[in-house]
């Protein structure tokens, strides 16, 4: 990560640690204070359109939570019949086959 993208990443940190809104004038003056003048205006445009209408600490917090996963079904009855496991696993079957009888043509990645 180079100077800049750390300098505004940083910038952008302090603006919603203080509950100010993320723009890229107030980034450039956070990153003019700081005293880094290496800062291309890009950047900050960058980070401002990146995090504008986004909550930075809820990001900050979330980080390793990744979207809620579906409940494993507990043991007991199934609430559906179980024909229908039955017949997924016979059409698995039939497409097996049909991939491994493609392979059965002659043609090799090499011929």
């Amino acid at each position: 990560m180079s100077t800049s993208e750390l300098a505004v990443s940083y910038a952008s940190l302090i603006l919603a640690d203080e509950g100010i809104e993320i723009t890229a004038d107030k980034l450039q003056t956070v990153i003019k204070a700081a005293k880094v003048d290496e800062v291309e205006p890009i950047w900050t445009t960058l980070f401002a359109k990146a995090l504008e209408g986004k909550d930075v600490k809820d990001m900050l917090l979330n980080v390793g939570s990744g979207g809620g996963a579906a409940a494993a079904p507990t043991g007991g009855a199934p609430t559906t019949g179980g024909d229908a496991t039955e017949e997924s696993k016979e059409e698995e079957k039939k497409e097996e086959e049909k991939e491994e009888s493609d392979e059965d043509m002659g043609f090799g990645l090499f011929d």
